[in-house]
């Protein structure tokens, strides 16, 4: 199972898309349905270096900060400067680790994918209770 997240830049939940292991993420980043405003910027790690993906985004509005591949041989399209955003990459790193913290997403007990979104949706949401439930 693949999990693709689209968090804030607090490292909270704003939206996800639960898929199979198989397909390239590079198809998947855009189909991350999102109850939100569309984000200005995504940062990803390498395997979202694809010109025709940054193109794609560009037209939405929407821009692409990840390092380019080490064999690219194409010029690069970015410089140093966005990438700076790149360290903040850790709050991504850490909501995965929030969310991989319930036992029951990691092993995967249930043999419905119905039943598997819905306990990471449950997930999602005792995250941003923790996140916020002391605010309120």
């Amino acid at each position: 199972m693949k999990w693709m997240v689209v968090a804030d830049g607090h490292g909270l939940p704003l939206g996800a898309r639960l898929t199979s292991a198989s397909p390239a993420e590079v198809t998947l980043i855009e189909a991350i349905p999102l109850k939100w405003p569309r984000p200005q910027r995504v940062i990803y790690d390498r395997a979202a270096d694809s010109d025709p993906l940054r193109e794609r985004l560009r037209q939405k509005g929407i821009e692409l900060i990840c390092p380019h591949r080490k064999g690219r041989r194409k010029p690069p399209t970015q410089d140093g400067r966005p990438l700076r955003r790149y360290k903040r990459r850790w709050m991504m790193e850490r909501t995965m680790a929030w969310i991989g913290n319930f036992k029951r997403l990691l092993l995967r007990f249930e043999r419905s994918i119905d039943i598997y979104k819905a306990f990471f949706a449950i997930a999602c949401i005792m995250i941003l209770i923790r996140r916020f439930g002391n605010h309120y």
